[in-house]
């Protein structure tokens, strides 16, 4: 099957693409194109695929609520893992993706010096959700990461495998803010800090 060329709306096909839409095509081809099999990967490439989808469209809807520069949110969700999907590790990788983002927004040329330290603020700092700080974009680009993973069956219990009762308080409890802020219904799965599945 063959597609037109479709002058309303381009599916990202083509060159005359926005510069969000080039960072979003980018990150989709690096998880593509990576020659890390799944194996030898932290995380597989359609957790992956739906996860940096996924985040970016929700962070849209997030940043709207709370007034937010909607495409520097989207930016900052496209890239925030990419050091994961270049290479396949998540150890240190939101302050290791920083570079990588760097380059990839500077590649665009389209992004002045103020948004790309807004974004790069947002990569870098988004594996600590444990701590707060002050910066709207970077407590969003945690917020909106969480709360995406926290959609996907099974990641309670990985988060409480993985990490101690006091970080796992802070992560369930973005995720309830979230849902709260979204008007989705309470989840009191995300008030227990055991696991919940018993094999």
């Amino acid at each position: 099957m063959s597609y037109a060329y479709n002058p309303v709306y381009s599916h990202f096909q083509g060159d005359d693409i926005s510069r969000i839409e080039k960072i979003e095509r980018t990150v989709v081809e690096t998880i593509i194109k990576s020659h890390v099999p799944d194996k030898d990967r932290s995380w597989g490439k359609v957790f992956e695929l739906k996860h940096s989808s996924s985040v970016i469209q929700i962070g849209r809807f997030l940043a709207e609520r709370r007034g937010l520069d909607v495409n520097i949110v989207a930016a900052m969700c496209a890239l925030h893992d990419v050091y994961v999907f270049e290479t396949g590790k998540v150890t240190n990788h939101a302050r290791l993706g920083v570079p990588i983002a760097k380059k990839i927004l500077e590649n665009i040329g389209t992004f002045t010096d103020e948004e790309i330290n807004t974004i790069l603020k947002g990569v870098g700092n988004h594996s600590d959700k444990h701590i707060v700080s002050k910066d709207p974009y970077i407590e969003f680009m945690k917020d909106v990461d969480v709360f995406d993973c926290s959609i996907y069956e099974g990641v309670h219990d990985a988060y409480v495998y993985e990490k101690s009762p006091e970080i796992c308080k802070t992560y369930f409890a973005r995720v309830q803010r979230v849902r709260e802020e979204l008007g989705l219904p309470y989840d009191s799965q995300w008030d227990n800090f055991e696991m919940i599945k018993k094999d």
